[in-house]
C-alpha cells in the first residue's frame, strides 16, 4: 500500500487506487500523513478544513470522515501493512511505516545524496526523488491556508533537489545536462534568484555566455516590475563572475570560448568537476549531508494545521532502510529465475549467508529480475532493504567500493563523521552493523568479483543479489555464490511482453508480425520495450509497420532506442569493458553470417592462433558477448553482430579505442 501526497492524494494497492471520496476526505487524510503516528487534534483538522468560521456540526462532519477513511483502508489490506486509523480521545493517529508514505522516501533519497561529495551516486538518488513526483504537491486538498503552506515547504525541497541534481551534474562536468534541468525550472520559478544564478553558472560553462547575460537581464527586469527591487546578491555574483571570466579569456586572446580542453569551465568553475571536488576534499571540505528544507510532516511550532515544519532534520537513527527501486513496470514470466533466487536464501547452509548472481547479456533483464524479487521478499528482511548500482556497465568509471559503503552506512544510522574513509575499515563497520540483522542486500550491474567483495554482509540472516553481465566466476569460487542465468524471452513470453505494453487487443490483431518483433529483438526485454515504445508513439502503425522496418539491419539499432535507452547503448558498454584483442575478436566474429561457429572458424575469422582464440571465446563467453550453447559450439545474437559491424573493435579500459594490448 502506498500514499501519495506529492501529487494528487491517493492511496495504491496492488489491486488498484483507492476512492477516497471528496476533497474535504481527502484532505483529513493528508494532514494525517504530513503527521505519521503523531496524534492530531479534531481542533486542528477543523481548523484545517475550513477556510472561515466552520459550521456548526464541523466535528461530525471530521468524525464521518475518519470512519469512511478507517473502512477504505480496511478495504484495501491496510491491516497487512501494519496500518491503523486510530482514535485517542478527541486526536486522532495515523500508525504507518513512513515508508509507504512517497513524500518520507522522497525525503530519504535526498538526504542520501551528496552532489558536491558522491554526485556519480547522487544523479540516480536524486532522479529517483524527483520521479515520485506526480504534480503539484497536495493536489485534491481544500484550498485552506495550512495546506497552502505544506504544499509550499513541499515544493521548496522539490527545487532544492531539483538545484542538487544540476549541481551534482555539474560537479561531474556534466555542464549541459545541469542547464537542462535548471532551465525548466527557472522558467516555472523565474524570481527565485539563486536557480537563475546556477543556470546562468551552468550555461556559461557550455560556452552559452549571451543566453547566461539574457536570463541575468530578464530576471533583473522581472524583480523590478513584480518586487521593486534590484538583484541580490547570488545573481549579481554570479554575472560579475562570468564578466571576470569573459575579460580573463579576451586578456588570452578568447581562443577558448568559457570552456577548456577537457569540456568544463574555464570561467567560475568554483566547486565543479572532479578536480574542483578534489581539491575541496583535499582542504578538508565537510562531507555531511546539505541542510534539507522544511521537512512538511513535522508541524511547525506555534501554529496548528500542516505549516511546513522545522528546517533540518531530527537526530536520532534513521527509519529501517528501504532503498529498493520501484517495482518493475509490467513485469511478466520469470518464474523460474524467481523460484531459483528462493531456493538460493532458503537452502543456504546454516551460518553462511546466502548470496545469488542474476547473469546475463545486456538488456536481458537481470536487474528487474532481482528488484522484482526482492520486492516480493522484502517481508522476509524486516531490517530493511539495500540497494547500490555499482555502474560496472556504465559510462564511466565503475563505483568504487568505499563509496557505496558509505552510502549504506549512512542509510544504517551511522553519523557522517564515524564514516571510515578506508574502504577496508568501512566494510569492517557495515560487517559489524548488519551481523544480527535479516537484512537484503541488493549489488546491481557489477563489472567485477573484487567491487562486490567488500559489499558484503557477513550476518547469518543477511542475503546479497548481485546482477552482472559477467559470471563473476570469482565469487563463484570464494563466496559460494549461486549462479541465476537469465536468457532472452521465448515467442510467447515476448509476444505477452508486447502485449502488456501496447495492450492484449493490439497485438491479437497482427500476431504474426508480434513473433517477427520478437525475432527481431533477439527476445530481449530491452530491445522489445523500445521496440513498443515505438508503437506507442505512433498509434496507426500495425506492427507489420515496425516489423519491416527493423529487417533493414542498418536501422535496426537505431529504431531499438528510445532516448537515453537502448540495445547499442547497452552493447557499448559491454564492449567498452574488452580488451582491445577481444574488442577486434568480437568484431571479427560478427562477420560470421549465421552466428554459429567453433574455436577454428573463430581463428580463421581473427587470423590468430586458435589456443589465443579459444581464451578470448572464454571471455566473450563469461561476458554474454558470445554464448557456448555446447562443447567447442558458440553462437553470437544478431543484435550483438550488427553492433560490432557498426562499432568496429573499440574495447580497451574505459572504452577507448586501442585501451589494451593483452588478451584480457
Amino acid at each position: 500500500m502506498d500514499f501519495s501526497l506529492l501529487g494528487p492524494i491517493s492511496v495504491t494497492t496492488g489491486s488498484g487506487e483507492l476512492a477516497l471520496g471528496p476533497a474535504k476526505r481527502s484532505s483529513v487524510l493528508a494532514l494525517l500523513l504530513l503527521q505519521p503516528n503523531t496524534t492530531v487534534p479534531l481542533e486542528q483538522l477543523i481548523d484545517s478544513l475550513w477556510e472561515e468560521e466552520p459550521p456548526e456540526h464541523a466535528r461530525t462532519v471530521v468524525q464521518g470522515h475518519v470512519s469512511r477513511l478507517r473502512a477504505t483502508l480496511a478495504s484495501g489490506g491496510a491491516e497487512a501493512y501494519g496500518i491503523e486509523l486510530a482514535t485517542h480521545g478527541s486526536a486522532y493517529l495515523l500508525r504507518l511505516p513512513e515508508e509507504l508514505i512517497d513524500a518520507h522516501r522522497f525525503a530519504e533519497l535526498v538526504a542520501l545524496a551528496r552532489p558536491e561529495a558522491a554526485p556519480a551516486d547522487a544523479v540516480p538518488l536524486l532522479r529517483e526523488a524527483l520521479g515520485l513526483w506526480r504534480g503539484p504537491a497536495l493536489t485534491g486538498t481544500v484550498t485552506s491556508p495550512p495546506f497552502a503552506a505544506a504544499a509550499h515547504a513541499l515544493e521548496e525541497q522539490r527545487l532544492a533537489a531539483t538545484e542538487a541534481l544540476a549541481r551534482a551534474h555539474g560537479a561531474l562536468g556534466e555542464h549541459e545536462q545541469a542547464a537542462a534541468i535548471l532551465y525548466t525550472a527557472a522558467v516555472n520559478n523565474p524570481l527565485r534568484e539563486g536557480m537563475v544564478a546556477e543556470l546562468m553558472r551552468a550555461l556559461f560553462r557550455t560556452g552559452r555566455q549571451s543566453d547566461a547575460m539574457e536570463w541575468f537581464h530578464r530576471t533583473r527586469r522581472l524583480l523590478d516590475e513584480e518586487l521593486g527591487v534590484g538583484p541580490g546578491a547570488r545573481l549579481k555574483g554570479a554575472y560579475e563572475e562570468i564578466l571576470r571570466a569573459e575579460e580573463a579569456g579576451a586578456g588570452r586572446g578568447g581562443a577558448d570560448s568559457g570552456t577548456g580542453q577537457d569540456g568544463g569551465a574555464t570561467g567560475p568553475t568554483h566547486g565543479t568537476g572532479r578536480a574542483a571536488q578534489g581539491a575541496r576534499q583535499g582542504a578538508g571540505a565537510s562531507d555531511a549531508h546539505p541542510t534539507t528544507a522544511a521537512d512538511p510532516r513535522v508541524p511547525a511550532q506555534g501554529g496548528r494545521g500542516p505549516t511546513g515544519g522545522a528546517p533540518g532534520r531530527t537526530a536520532g537513527p534513521p527509519a529501517v532502510p528501504r532503498l529498493l527501486p520501484r517495482p518493475p513496470a509490467r513485469f511478466l514470466g520469470r518464474e523460474q529465475q524467481l523460484a531459483a533466487l528462493t531456493t538460493v536464501v532458503q537452502s543456504a547452509v546454516p551460518g553462511e549467508s546466502p548470496l545469488a548472481v542474476v547473469t546475463g547479456p545486456a538488456g536481458v533483464g537481470k536487474t528487474a529480475c532481482a528488484v522484482q524479487w526482492s520486492h516480493a521478499y522484502a517481508g522476509a528482511f524486516p531490517d530493511g532493504q539495500l540497494f547500490a548500482d555499482l555502474r560496472g556497465f556504465n559510462e564511466g568509471a565503475a563505483a568504487e567500493p568505499v563509496e557505496i559503503l558509505r552510502d549504506f552506512l549512512l542509510a544504517l544510522g551511522t553519523p557522517p563523521e564515524r564514516v571510515p574513509t578506508s574502504a577496508q575499515s568501512a566494510s569492517a563497520l557495515f560487517r559489524s552493523l548488519v551481523a544480527e540483522r535479516r537484512l537484503l542486500v541488493v549489488l546491481d550491474n557489477a563489472q567485477s568479483s573484487a567491487q562486490v567483495r567488500p559489499l558484503l554482509p557477513g550476518g547469518a540472516h543477511c542475503a546479497t543479489v548481485v546482477t552482472s553481465r559477467s559470471r563473476l566466476d570469482g565469487l563463484v569460487a570464494t563466496d559460494v555464490a549461486r549462479p541465476v542465468p537469465v536468457q532472452a524471452l521465448g515467442a510467447a513470453e515476448g509476444t505477452a511482453l508486447l502485449g502488456a505494453m501496447l495492450g492484449a487487443e493490439r497485438v491479437a490483431d497482427d500476431p504474426d508480425a508480434a513473433q517477427e518483433l520478437v525475432a527481431l529483438c533477439d527476445g530481449l526485454p530491452l530491445a522489445l520495450r523500445a521496440a513498443a515504445a515505438q508503437l506507442t508513439a505512433r498509434p496507426r502503425w500495425r506492427l507489420a509497420r515496425l516489423a519491416a522496418a527493423l529487417r533493414d539491419e542498418r536501422r535496426r539499432l537505431a529504431l531499438l532506442s528510445a532516448e537515453d535507452t537502448g540495445v547499442a547503448a547497452a552493447l557499448r558498454m559491454s564492449v567498452a569493458r574488452l580488451s582491445a584483442d577481444d574488442a577486434r575478436l568480437l568484431s571479427a566474429l560478427a562477420a560470421n553470417a549465421d552466428g554459429h561457429l567453433n574455436a577454428s572458424v573463430a581463428a580463421a575469422l581473427a587470423g590468430a592462433d586458435p589456443e589465443v582464440i579459444q581464451e578470448g571465446l572464454d571471455r566473450l563467453t563469461e561476458m554474454h558477448l558470445v554464448d557456448e550453447e555446447a562443447t567447442d559450439v558458440y553462437t553470437i545474437s544478431t543484435l550483438t553482430q550488427l553492433f560490432a559491424r557498426d562499432e568496429g573493435p573499440a574495447g580497451g579500459p574505459e572504452g577507448k579505442p586501442g585501451g589494451g594490448s593483452g588478451t584480457g
